[in-house]
């Protein structure tokens, strides 16, 4: 059973009513919880634990004296005493019937049982009379109601719901009904003299026993008053009331019994049922009931578990401590009456749910007192002329508990299970089904409410479970939508209201649905059904039975006329005889509990939202119903579109916007001050509206957020940019109705203004898709249009319709955008969230860099857009010099950003950009002389090169190693190789003579584009490797003919001039070596041979004797052999330009291909006809010089130098046959031969040279 009296404590203070309190052991060695109940061969097992009991540790009781007369009233009589609690006094009036409503008052106050843990929650007395329903002719009426797996049964006093709804006209149908069908004749007993005779013996024998010592008094002539005295006495005032007038009486009632958390700071629905005397429960008891028929108005709380049946039971029994036991039961019996079975099975159970082990006996004839016996609780059923099977007991209670099961299987809905006095067949009706098909209203249903409350407290509870909440997802969301489906939207506008923002508080918007067993996907499902179908005994009526049925003969005609036709077919299903129930294992209970209810987990996050938002929307019309102040509101037809304003703002505009997007930061800092005035609609702060408006308007701000994240992943910007405006306006009502905001809420609000931000950068760079985004913005649902009506109740909704609007200006989106992360930023640094999690603070700043590098870049770009579109190049405009000045501004206010989240990588990126700022300023101050050519290299020019160098090297610095980033680190590189490339360019070819010297001017040159070539990565595999190579090449080509150059002007020190003469081969050994490597430069490699050729030649012309002029020509003809590589590649060139003009595409064979341009090849065949004009002459030059020398030498001629100059010869002549106007393809094809017929005798004469 429950503790031993060893383990408990031996003074349990009467404050802690919800401590588990051990009751006494069956035996005096049995310890343990579970105690058996031995019957002859068979035993039972039955455990109980107390869960709460407000009565004081048993006292003993006192022996009476023999000869003492109860008829005479003792001293203490009727005074409110604990050991009796409501017993004592109570016993005497109808108010010791069974509540209504007591099982509700239970399962309030112990909901962590229900739906899950517990069977059945019930008053003793019912279950008593349940389980004796076979051996008992008189009536049973109960009401049976499910919630998960739980029943909870209530006695259902129809002739009393008939006497007092009949005032009202209530429930016709179901007199009416009852009256057919049911029973036609039967009318309450009226209560025997001898009844109440027995109660009062009864009252005053408990009186007697508890040994009260207090001075006597007069005992009150009218029984009433003390059971006044009662009902307002001190220990009823301390049971928690659940429907009561003011929240507050209720939240002091309730503190006592409240083992879990408050659901108001989870769910803005302190105490449910704490509403207005209006809504309360129809007024079908009287006051008195009324507001204690929800109460829990039991002395304790026992947790039975009879066999397998877990039961949660109240119980008024008093307990008396004495005898070798620690507790003991006290009854009175009348002496000349014997015990009977029910008597036997009354005290059996009644011991077995209170745990104790022993029952006292006091006899009694005509009120004088004979004398005591003691009987275990064991020995009970084996007592002379009561003798019962606790087997069969056993048997009955699984039975009727397996009957119940199987059909009562929709939650919500009201069962009456009825037996006629004397009958033998038990049925069962659903009520909220005849009363549908009677098209009753709900209300008319007393049982409707606590219901709704008892399924709304049950799913509020396993919400608070937050650790296991998603596999409780289905029952919750099942448990809800049957509270929605009870009540009525007018009478009860907050249960509805809280229900739907539970409901929406069951779709997870920030995290992806978890794949886990107990969320499968699926559509179907019924909201209420439990079992798969609805089972129902048929059998035939056991005849032996029902003749041993004497009493009640018309009413029993009357079943056996009318079950079969009319009757039967109202019934959800019928014993058909109570004998049945002893038949052990004869009802099995097959149905599972909610298989067929799961919660639809959909994997589309747009799909929860709107499912979100539905609840949204409905909790909001209930919310809104029942504030009554519809006068003031302004006029709104929620099916009436609410227009958009489309405005193109210029650049000018956006200025004039600053005023206007400020507004952001003034709604977006915290609120000080708490409202005290009602709000636009009529709301009173702090009231059950004001709480859940709140919440609601917050959980459409984040449905409509996921839904705007959602659609800008998708890149439907436009829709994006409906949805993040649609959940600032809820935001903005939030705020409008919210006295103080919460750090998450602002931390929540700077998320929507950094994806806000978001969206206008996308817009801003996604322009030319304009006309799809503008018709995706101005899409509304009429769900949306009903939530944004309930928002304008409360709200203007403008408050951030700047940040929110569709711009047809780029740079007013990239405007709104940086203001919308300023606003996050300002909101992220502001005192509310000081101490919060930096990640969000860390994003905003790199999205504030972002959009500030954005702007930087777009007015970089208006700049050099300036730059291209003068005409004539004047001075720097001041329109240029302001964008240079933004563009510069936000590049630095970007870098700050970056840097203070460390972000090496993105700082060097604007540090990169500012170089390109700092090069096109460069490029505007180039100096431009009256002739409108381009002048000298300008100090401005060097200046502006030199910054852009300076940022360039930061960002190297910045990177520290190409490991860190290598994409941006080549990028930087290139960059910076390309500035001093320019840079030394420009210097060398527009060289500033006027301010500097020549030499100071070549080491200047010389200096950059040795800098230039240090950054050239040619060692490293990238697609910018055949780049760096050409440049490479050219800044040898350069430097070069830089050093070519020096070499012919300088005079006089020859020290200088053999540098750079070796200087001058050095580089152009080095530019034809990477021009050769190219293989698609043969321009610049022939321009750079020719040029070498030219500086052999002029080499040439300082030497005096022919020895040495000859070993220079023929290393000249040698450079120039080096052509023909130059040359197969514009033959290859000019080859493929041929096949593709010898087949023209049809559509393009009409126009005439322009051959000069070679628009399809890559060569430049003006540049190619330039360098063979400078090829032919020079070469024969070249030839005709070798072959005089050759002809004039002293010494005689080898053989190898007579073949030697035939060929010279033989090549002169045919090159000075040659056409000069020969188409091109036909003097390259002639080269090539020539240069080919040269080579293998260079080479051979090479190696006989230096012999």
């Amino acid at each position: 059973m429950s503790a031993s009296a060893g383990d408990r404590e031996p003074g349990i203070p009467l404050d802690n009513p919800k401590e588990e309190i051990g009751g006494p052991t069956c035996t005096g060695e049995n310890s343990k919880h579970d105690s058996a109940v031995c019957t002859g061969s068979t035993e039972i097992k039955s455990r109980a634990v107390v869960k709460y009991s407000a009565a004081p540790p048993p006292t003993s009781y006192a022996l009476l004296q023999e000869k003492t007369d109860l008829k005479l009233p003792p001293a203490n009589w009727l005074r409110e005493n604990p050991q009796l609690g409501s017993a004592g006094t109570t016993i005497l009036g109808s108010s010791s019937k069974s509540k209504p409503f007591s099982s509700f008052g239970m399962a309030y106050d112990f909901i962590d049982c229900i739906g899950d843990d517990v069977d059945v929650v019930s008053d003793s007395e019912n279950i008593k009379k349940l389980l004796k329903i076979p051996y008992s002719k008189s009536h049973v009426s109960m009401a049976v109601h499910r919630v998960g797996r739980t029943l909870l049964l209530d006695e259902l006093d129809i002739q009393e719901l008939f006497m007092r709804s009949s005032q009202t006209g209530d429930w016709t149908w179901l007199k009416e009904f009852y009256q057919r069908l049911i029973d036609q004749k039967w009318q309450r007993k009226k209560k025997s003299k001898e009844h109440w005779y027995q109660k009062a013996i009864l009252s005053k024998f408990l009186y007697y026993s508890i040994n009260g010592d207090g001075a006597a008094e007069p005992v009150p002539d009218n029984l009433n008053e003390g059971e006044e005295e009662n009902e307002t006495g001190e220990f009823s005032s301390s049971w928690p009331t659940a429907f009561t007038s003011t929240s507050s009486d209720a939240e002091e009632s309730d503190a006592p019994k409240q083992e879990s958390v408050s659901m108001d700071s989870k769910f803005a629905l302190g105490q449910v049922t704490s509403i207005p005397k209006e809504q309360n429960l129809p007024m079908l008891f009287n006051e008195g009931e009324n507001s204690q028929g929800l109460r829990n108005d039991f002395v304790r709380n026992i947790m039975w578990t009879f066999e397998d049946i877990h039961m949660l039971v109240g119980s008024n029994m008093p307990i008396f401590g004495g005898g070798r036991y620690p507790a003991v039961s006290l009854r009175l019996r009348d002496n000349n009456k014997p015990i009977n079975i029910l008597t036997g099975i009354d005290y059996w159970l009644d011991n077995l749910m209170c745990n104790v082990p022993e029952l006292v006996m006091c006899f009694h004839v005509n009120g004088i007192v004979q004398k005591y016996e003691m009987i275990k609780t064991e020995d009970i059923p084996h007592l002379q002329n009561s003798t019962f099977s606790t087997r069969v007991v056993k048997d009955i209670a699984q039975n009727i508990l397996s009957f119940l099961k199987s059909n009562c299987t929709k939650e919500g809905h009201t069962y009456w299970l009825f037996k006629a006095s004397g009958s033998d067949i038990v049925k069962l009706y659903d009520l909220t089904t005849l009363c549908e098909e009677a098209e009753e209203e709900k209300c008319q249903n007393p049982f409707t409410l606590p219901v709704a409350v008892l399924l709304y407290k049950v799913a509020s509870n396993l919400m608070l479970k937050a650790r296991q909440n998603r596999k409780h997802y289905g029952t919750i969301r099942t448990l809800l939508l049957n509270c929605v489906k009870l009540l009525d939207q007018e009478r009860h506008p907050q249960i509805i209201a809280s229900a739907h923002y539970m409901l929406s508080e069951l779709f997870q918007l920030d995290e992806p649905p978890q794949e886990d067993g107990g969320e499968s996907l699926r559509a179907g499902g019924s909201e209420d059904s439990y079992s798969d179908e609805d089972r129902e005994e048929e059998e035939e009526e056991d005849e032996e039975e029902e003749a041993e049925l004497t009493e009640d003969s018309d009413e029993n005609s009357s079943y056996s006329s009318c079950s079969r036709s009319q009757d039967d077919s109202k019934a959800v299903a019928v014993i058909r005889s109570v004998g049945e129930l002893s038949v052990p294992e004869k009802y099995k209970s097959t149905h599972q509990i909610r298989p067929s209810g799961p919660f639809p987990v959909s994997q589309d996050k747009e799909e929860r939202c709107r499912h979100v938002l539905s609840c949204v929307l409905k909790g909001l019309k209930a919310v809104d119903g029942s504030i009554k102040k519809e006068s003031d509101l302004p006029a709104a037809d929620p099916n009436t579109p609410i227009p958009l304003k489309y405005e193109d703002r210029s650049a000018a505009g956006a200025c004039a916007a600053e005023t206007g997007i400020s507004l952001l930061l003034e709604r977006a800092g915290p609120l000080q001050a708490d409202q005290k005035h009602p709000t636009r609609s009529g709301m009173i702060p702090g009231s059950w509206q004001h709480r859940m408006k709140l919440q609601l308007f917050l959980k459409a701000s984040k449905a409509y957020f996921v839904l705007s994240d959602a659609a800008t992943n998708l890149l439907k910007y436009g829709r994006a940019l409906r949805y993040i405006k649609l959940s600032l306006q809820s935001y903005d009502a939030y705020c409008s109705v919210s006295g103080t905001l919460h750090p998450q809420v602002l931390q929540f609000h700077s998320q929507c203004l950094s994806l806000c931000g978001d969206i206008q950068l996308m817009l801003a760079q996604n322009a030319n898709n304009r006309a799809a985004y503008q018709e995706e913005y101005s899409y509304q649902t009429k769900e949306d249009q009903e939530i944004l009506h309930s928002l304008h109740r409360e709200s203007s909704c403008q408050a951030f319709h700047m940040a929110t609007d569709l711009a047809m200006d780029p740079e007013y989106q990239l405007f709104v955008s940086s203001k919308c992360y300023e606003a996050a930023y300002e909101l992220l640094v502001s005192e509310a969230l000081t101490d919060h999690d930096s990640d969000q603070l860390a994003q905003v700043l790199k999205r504030l860099g972002n959009i500030r590098n954005e702007m930087g870049v777009y007015y970089m770009n208006q700049a050099a857009a300036m730059q291209t579109e003068k005409e004539v190049k004047k001075s720097v405009s001041i329109a240029e010099q302001e964008m240079w000045k933004k563009s510069f501004a936000f590049f630095e206010k970007g870098m700050k950003d970056f840097e203070a989240i460390r972000d090496q990588t993105n700082t060097a990126l604007l540090l990169c950009n500012t170089g390109r700022l700092m090069r096109i300023c460069a490029q505007a101050h180039c100096a431009v002389s009256a002739d409108q050519s381009r002048g000298e290299f300008s100090p401005e020019e060097a200046l502006y090169y030199n910054k852009a160098i300076d940022y360039y090297l930061r960002a190297m610095k910045s990177l520290a190693s190409r490991e860190s980033h290598p994409a941006v680190w080549d990028s930087v590189n290139w960059e910076l190789s390309t500035t001093y490339f320019t840079l030394a360019t420009l210097l060398q070819d527009y060289a500033p003579l006027s301010r500097k010297a020549q030499e100071q001017i070549e080491r200047e040159v010389t200096e950059a584009m040795m800098k230039s070539l240090r950054y050239c990565d040619l060692q490293t595999d990238s697609a910018r490797q055949p780049l760096y190579q050409y440049r490479a090449a050219t800044i040898h080509h350069r430097l070069a003919s830089m050093y070519h150059s020096c070499f012919r002007n300088q005079v006089g020190d020859e020290h200088l001039r053999k540098q750079h003469r070796s200087l001058a081969e050095l580089h152009y050994s080095k530019a034809v070596c990477l021009f050769l490597s190219l293989k698609d430069a043969p321009c610049e490699l022939l321009r750079t041979l020719l040029e070498r050729v030219a500086f052999a030649e002029f080499t040439m012309a300082g030497q005096s004797s022919s020895a040495a002029k000859l070993k220079s020509l023929t290393g000249a003809i040698e450079i120039m052999t080096e052509t023909r590589f130059a040359f197969q590649m514009i033959h290859k060139e000019l080859l493929e330009e041929q096949m593709e003009l010898s087949e023209p595409d049809p559509a393009e064979s009409a126009e005439s291909p322009d051959v000069t341009g070679g628009p399809s090849s890559g060569l430049n065949l003006q540049e190619v006809m330039k360098l063979i004009g400078v090829f032919e002459p020079s070469f024969s030059f070249l030839l005709l010089q070798v072959i005089k020398l050759m002809t004039t030498m002293k010494r005689k001629p080898s053989n190898k130098d007579d073949e030697l100059l035939k060929t010279y010869k033989n090549v002169y002549s045919k090159l000075l046959r040659a056409e000069k106007n020969a188409p091109l393809l036909s003097r390259v094809v002639l080269h090539l031969e020539l240069l080919q017929q040269l080579t293998p005798q260079t080479g051979s004469d090479d190696t006989g040279a230096h012999s």
